[in-house]
């Protein structure tokens, strides 16, 4: 999970939910989101512009202590947002839960720590890396695996600067 087809930085966490925001419009029922990246580094602002960009207007947390949340957008599809970070077994533990599972439905799973369930991944996903600058900077790595996903990066780097942070 180390490849870069796309990169960027952004300045704060207004400006990286509006690239989460801005990916909403590009994904379809049972697409797949491995998020990955050091702790605070914006995994989860990144899947709260997401959700915005799905029409939720829930309040979107981090479901660390609890595995997983799950949000329904205007259209009825859910999101799905996973964190794999306090599960010592991650792979066997989320093999039980049914993490595979929700790959096999129209809805969108994005997963935090996606790194530890690496075997669970479906053959083709997105995986967005995400690296700590300073206190607001991050870089974000986005990288397509399976055609589909190529072709999203590739959409996401026409964007390049235009995003409107509001």
């Amino acid at each position: 999970m180390k490849r870069c087809d796309f990169v960027l930085e952004t300045a704060s966490p207004a400006e990286t939910q509006a690239w989460g925001a801005r990916l909403a419009g590009l994904l379809a029922g049972g697409d797949a989101v491995a998020l990955v990246g050091e702790l605070g580094a914006g995994k989860t602002a990144f899947v709260q512009g997401l959700a915005r960009g799905l029409g939720i207007r829930a309040a979107v947390t981090s479901p660390t202590f609890i595995l997983a949340n799950q949000y329904r957008t205007p259209a009825g599809r859910l999101l799905h947002h996973v964190d794999c970070y306090r599960l010592s077994d991650a792979a066997a533990e989320m093999w039980d839960v049914g993490l595979g599972d929700l790959f096999a439905g129209d809805d969108i799973v994005a997963i935090e720590w996606a790194d530890r369930v690496a075997a669970l991944l479906p053959d083709e996903y997105l995986e967005i890396g995400f690296s700590y600058l300073d206190e607001n900077r991050r870089r974000i790595c986005f990288s397509g695996h399976g055609g589909r996903f190529v072709g999203i990066v590739e959409q996401l780097a026409r964007y390049g600067d235009s995003i409107a942070v509001s």
